[in-house]
């Protein structure tokens, strides 16, 4: 084993860090080449004629709410945040949206059969009950999208006057 003496460096020391440097370079190149490739953002100017907004009446207390807490991932306009414009975050937040929107689209709530309508409503009330909607890691930046115990209830029971049977057990459910 070699010591380092007036100067001379240890060889296998060496050797680490040129790997180290090496590998600390081809990373920040990759991050990058990445920032390259962006996915298509989720932006409508449209209220589409499928909205849950024109389908059914939306009070304008849980209108808000849900274009608060529930839109940037249910529906065809996300407001993204600044982050949005760094890959792999940019990536992330895109499968993010595409899962919530395959979930539920407000957006294309007309053209929903009334069973998932209802499996819908249902499944609103009680993610929302739960509070495991909205999700936890997105309520860490949009503190705003947070639900008080009453937004809980306007929705609960704007829910309800829209399925009256939401509190009954479901058999089957469409999703």
């Amino acid at each position: 084993m070699l010591v380092k003496k007036q100067g001379v460096q240890n060889p296998k020391n060496m050797k680490k860090y040129f790997k180290l440097k090496n590998l600390l370079i081809l990373l920040v190149l990759i991050l990058i080449l990445i920032q390259f490739y962006r996915p298509a953002k989720n932006i409508s100017t449209e209220i589409s004629s499928n909205s849950i907004l024109t389908a059914v009446v939306v009070p304008q207390e849980v209108e808000q709410i849900l274009k608060t807490s529930c839109y940037d991932c249910h529906s065809n306009n996300t407001v993204y945040p600044w982050y949005n414009n760094i890959a792999p975050v940019s990536w992330w937040l895109d499968h993010h949206v595409k899962e919530g929107k395959k979930e539920l689209n407000f957006d294309e709530w007309a053209n929903y059969t009334d069973k998932r309508k209802n499996h819908k409503l249902k499944e609103i009330k009680e993610q929302t009950e739960e509070k495991e909607m909205p999700l936890k890691s997105y309520l860490w930046i949009h503190n705003d999208a947070k639900l008080s115990d009453s937004q809980i209830k306007t929705l609960v029971d704007w829910a309800r006057i829209l399925n009256p049977d939401i509190d009954k057990e479901e058999v089957s459910a469409e999703h």
